[in-house]
């Protein structure tokens, strides 16, 4: 009998052969199963025929533009999506647009850096085991804050940045985006104030949980929350 479980199925989005073929020996030695697709008009229905778990999907691509191909995908699906870009300037544009993408990588990368990246997405997408019970609690009413059990005082600016970082897990907010969530009065406040305040929330969180970071800065573009897990 043949007890073998299928792997999963993460596509390739990419028309770089050489590119593409690296990072499907990448993945395939972590245990996945690669799928390489060249133009961006065949993967929705790609996606129908071999169900991804995940999608590393590149912005420029022949047929359509990764950027149409996310809209696309998020119309009818909540699949994975890792977009990759060649320039920076991009991220801007996918973090204004909140084309629902659950990462960004640019190029250059790692092909290491990707496969964990992967793994981390599906980590989220999947519902974790009671003894990786999440450690920060938010009572949004009450405006309290509590990790690994203990009260963490935070100012009305600290409270609202958390929260909006918490509330999607891994995705990369601008500055311009934190700022329009924490003010709500269109006062003009410089983008950079969104650093002062990450700076003191990061300190009030590592009171509380010594060594764990939560919140990760993202060069150029902005930060991102990974949650805290017991076990």
């Amino acid at each position: 009998m043949n007890s073998m479980i299928a792997a999963d199925v993460i596509f390739v989005v990419e028309d770089e052969p050489k590119l593409a073929r690296l990072l499907a020996d990448y993945l395939r030695a972590a245990g996945f199963d690669p799928v390489i697709v060249e133009r961006g008009d065949t993967v929705l229905a790609a996606i129908a025929e071999h169900r991804p778990v995940l999608v590393l999907l590149d912005i420029n691509l022949p047929g359509m533009d990764g950027l149409t191909l996310c809209k696309e995908i998020r119309r009818d699906s909540n699949l994975p999506i890792i977009m990759v870009t060649s320039r920076a300037e991009e991220i801007d544009r996918l973090l204004g647009l909140e084309l629902g993408a659950d990462d960004y990588i640019c190029k250059p990368f790692s092909p290491r850096e990707v496969v964990a990246r992967v793994r981390a997405v599906l980590r989220r997408g999947r519902a974790p085991e009671p003894q990786d019970a999440e450690l920060l609690r938010i009572d949004a009413d009450a405006r309290r804050v509590e990790l690994a059990g203990k009260p963490v005082s935070l100012t009305g600016v600290e409270f609202e940045l958390l929260r909006t970082l918490v509330e999607r897990p891994g995705r990369v907010f601008s500055r311009a985006e934190l700022l329009d969530r924490i003010y709500d009065d269109f006062r003009d406040v410089s983008d950079r104030a969104v650093d002062s305040h990450i700076k003191n929330l990061r300190r009030k969180l590592d009171q509380a949980m010594p060594g764990r970071e939560l919140i990760h800065s993202v060069y150029g573009v902005g930060y991102r929350y990974e949650p805290a897990h017991a076990g």
